[in-house]
C-alpha cells in the first residue's frame, strides 16, 4: 500500500531537508499507513538535533516536550508533530525509561532500538520505506516479533511485555515463537512497572479483536498482576450449563462483548470468585453459591491495585454483583432495577449477560438471548414512555411536600421515596394530586 504524507508532514520534513538534514516519519505512522488506516498522528526523527531543529523550524510555534531526550513538538497551522532526533538509549535502571541517550546522524541505530518489527520501520518520499527488520512482511503475516533479541527489549522496558500482547490482541495479530516464549521467561519484570501503566496497557489489550487468543495463550502474564485469576485456569464447572472451564469460559465471554473497556474489565473478573465459592450437590453438580458478591469484592481490589478510576471500579463491582440475578419481564421490576442501577449501567448489565451466555453451553443460548432481547424492549419502552423511576422524574418533591403542610426534616425524605416505591410498583399514579394525597396520609397533624 503506497504512504501518501499529509502537507502539514511534507512541510516539516521539507525544512529539515532543505536545510541539508535527513528526516523520516517512523514507527506507527507507518505501520498503519501500510496497512491502509489512516493514522492519528505522526511521529518524525531526524538527524538534526534540538539545536539545529530550532532553527530550521523559525517561524512555527515549538514547545520543548522532551528536548534531554531529543524531542521537539512543533506546530504546523495549529497541528502539533512530535519531532525527535535519531538516538541511542542508555542503559534502562528502572526497566522502563533510558537513562540517558545520545544522538546519531542515521535511522539506521534509531530503528534498531526499536520494541517490534511493525514499529520499527520509516518512511520519505526519497529513501522510500525503509525496513530493515522484516516489519512489512510480518504485517502481512499477522505476526509480533522483538527487533533483535526479545530479552534484551524486554529488560530494557519492561511494559514492552505488555505492549506485545496489546498489539496482538487489537490488531488480531500472533505473538512470533521467540517473542512469545521470551515474554514468559521474563513476565516477573512486569513487576517493576507502575501499575497505572499496566492497566492502561490491559484495558487497550481486553478491547481488542483477539482478546479471547492472548487471555488463554497468557494467562501467566497477567496473572503477574492479578494473581487472584489463577484458580480459575483448568477450573472444571461440574454443570449443565457450562462446557470450558471458569478461565477459557472467562476468555470467551469478554471477546463475545462489545468493545467496551468497563464491560470487558466487568466479564474479565465476573467469575473470579467461582473457584472459592465452589461446592458440589448429591448429584455431584457443581455450584458457586454468593460468587457474584464475593466477586465484586474482589474485582474492587483488582482494579484499586491497578489504579483505575473510582467511578470505573464501582460501575464493574457493580455489574459483577449483579451479573447472575434472574431478570423478570415486567414494567414494575424493569423501572425497580433501573431505580437501582440506572439506564447505563442497566445497558452494560444486559450486554455482560448476553455475553456471558454466549461462552456458556451453546444448547441454551437461543432461548436466553430471545429473553435478553425481550427484556431490553421491556426497559426500551419505560425508558421512551419517561416512566418513573428516579426521585427526579416524580411528579412531587420536598417543597410540594412543605407546601402541603407537611413538616420539615427526615420525614419528608421519607415520605418521597415511599411515593416513589408506589409509583415504581405501579400502585400509585406519578400525578401529582395522587402524590399529595398519598403524603398526606402517611402523617397525623
Amino acid at each position: 500500500m503506497p504512504i501518501v504524507l499529509p502537507d502539514k508532514v511534507r512541510v516539516l520534513l521539507g525544512l529539515l531537508h532543505e536545510n541539508g538534514f535527513d528526516a523520516h516519519i517512523v514507527g506507527g505512522c507507518v505501520r498503519d499507513s501500510l496497512m491502509g488506516i489512516i493514522p492519528h498522528d505522526y511521529d518524525i526523527c531526524t538527524s538534526a538535533t534540538p539545536e539545529q531543529m530550532r532553527r530550521c523550524f523559525e517561524g512555527l510555534r515549538i514547545i520543548e516536550t522532551g528536548v534531554l531526550h531529543g524531542t521537539l513538538t512543533v506546530f504546523v497551522e495549529n497541528e502539533p508533530f512530535e519531532v525527535t532526533t535519531y538516538r541511542i538509549d542508555g542503559g534502562y535502571p528502572d526497566r522502563r525509561h533510558p537513562a540517558d541517550v545520545r544522538f546519531i546522524s542515521n535511522i539506521q541505530d534509531d530503528l534498531q532500538r526499536r520494541d517490534f518489527t511493525i514499529n520499527a520501520m520509516a518512511y520519505n518520499e526519497a529513501d522510500g520505506l525503509v525496513d530493515l527488520f522484516g516489519g512489512a512482511e510480518d504485517l502481512r503475516r499477522g505476526l509480533i516479533r522483538c527487533v533483535g533479541d526479545p530479552d534484551k527489549r524486554f529488560s530494557e522496558d519492561a511494559l514492552r511485555l505488555l505492549r506485545a500482547l496489546r498489539f496482538a490482541s487489537v490488531l488480531g495479530f500472533t505473538v512470533s515463537p521467540s517473542t512469545a516464549g521470551s515474554i514468559h521467561k521474563n513476565k516477573d519484570l512486569l513487576k517493576d512497572i507502575a501499575c497505572e501503566r499496566i492497566g492502561a496497557e490491559l484495558g487497550g489489550l481486553l478491547c481488542g479483536q483477539g482478546v479471547e487468543g492472548i487471555l488463554l495463550d497468557f494467562a501467566d502474564i497477567l496473572a503477574v498482576f492479578i494473581p487472584e485469576i489463577i484458580p480459575m485456569v483448568g477450573f472444571l464447572q461440574h454443570h449443565s450449563h457450562h462446557c470450558h472451564d471458569v478461565w477459557t469460559h472467562t476468555a470467551l465471554s469478554v471477546a463475545s462483548a462489545p468493545e467496551n473497556e468497563i464491560i470487558r474489565l466487568a466479564l474479565l473478573l465476573h467469575d473470579i470468585a467461582k473457584p472459592a465459592c465452589f461446592t458440589t450437590d448429591e448429584n455431584g453438580v457443581g455450584h458457586f453459591y454468593g460468587h457474584s458478591f464475593s466477586g465484586a469484592v474482589l474485582a474492587e481490589t483488582v482494579l484499586s491495585r491497578l489504579r483505575y478510576k473510582k467511578r470505573t471500579i464501582e460501575t464493574v463491582k457493580t455489574l459483577v454483583a449483579h451479573h447472575n440475578i434472574e431478570l423478570i419481564i415486567s414494567e414494575s421490576y424493569v423501572r425497580r432495577l433501573l431505580a437501582r442501577l440506572g439506564a447505563e449501567t442497566l445497558n452494560m448489565l444486559l450486554d455482560v449477560k448476553l455475553a456471558d451466555y454466549r461462552a456458556q453451553n451453546p444448547e441454551f443460548l437461543s432461548d436466553r438471548l430471545l429473553f435478553i432481547d425481550r427484556f431490553r424492549s421491556v426497559m426500551n419502552k419505560v425508558l421512551d414512555e419517561a416512566q418513573c423511576f428516579s426521585l427526579k422524574n416524580l411528579k412531587v418533591n420536598g417543597k410540594d411536600l412543605i407546601k402541603a403542610g407537611i413538616p420539615e426534616g427526615i420525614m419528608i425524605g421519607n415520605i418521597l421515596r415511599f411515593l416513589l416505591d408506589q409509583v415504581i410498583s405501579g400502585k400509585l399514579e406519578n400525578e401529582k394530586e395522587a402524590l399529595l394525597e398519598a403524603a398526606s396520609k402517611c402523617v397525623t397533624f
